[in-house]
């Protein structure tokens, strides 16, 4: 994340009569077709949903719905990131709310940089979301420079490309701190968590 502030001057997103309307995953993948034409940016978006949906599923124990819920915020969330960078975040958000987009869903694209947007992480989805952006796109970044990519990828080799401040400068380690610092999890944990449930998405 830039260091550039896009405060969304809200904290109330959506409608809550729109509770449980989501669209399909197909259709938002349409939409990040559409605004997204780097191929880059869009496999980092559907790294992030594949690990929300698995934690959703493996961790908090969610039924499919609220899973899909978990993966639409990931695939989504920085979707208007290439098009519209100096209105990040606040583009895609009025987009899902003229969709009627459930707003728990909404929330957590908004929470995803507190420091940036202005919006706390409250449920444990608008967590995660912060705890898993910055991490994953460092992982597949320290995962490109290896020979053999994820395989044998553990958390130690990545604990100390994090303390190397010049590998991935632009990935925010006090984004990183911050966001491991709202949650009871260890970071190896979840650093092994996303190795496993990114490393085969294409």
């Amino acid at each position: 994340m830039s260091e550039v502030i896009l405060s969304l001057g809200r904290t109330q997103f959506g409608k809550s009569e729109n509770a449980g309307k989501l669209i399909s995953i197909e259709e938002a993948n349409t939409l990040l077709n559409e605004w997204v034409p780097n191929e880059r940016l869009r496999l980092h978006m559907k790294q992030v949903a594949a690990v929300m949906k698995a934690w959703a599923i493996e961790k908090e124990k969610t039924d499919e719905q609220t899973a899909l819920k978990w993966e639409l915020a990931g695939l989504l969330h920085d979707a208007d990131w290439e098009k519209f960078p100096d209105s990040h975040c606040r583009v895609i958000i009025e987009k899902l709310e003229e969709m009627d987009i459930d707003p728990e869903v909404i929330h957590c694209i908004a929470s995803h940089g507190p420091r940036y947007f202005g919006v706390e992480p409250v449920t444990i989805m608008d967590k995660m979301i912060y705890v898993f952006d910055e991490l994953s796109g460092f992982i597949h970044a320290a995962a490109l420079i290896r020979p053999t990519r994820y395989e044998g990828m553990d958390a130690k080799s990545v604990l100390k490309k994090l303390k190397t401040l010049s590998f991935a400068a632009q990935v925010s380690r006090d984004d990183i701190n911050d966001a491991l610092s709202r949650i009871d999890v260890p970071i190896e944990e979840i650093i092994e968590f996303i190795i496993e449930h990114q490393k085969e998405i294409k």
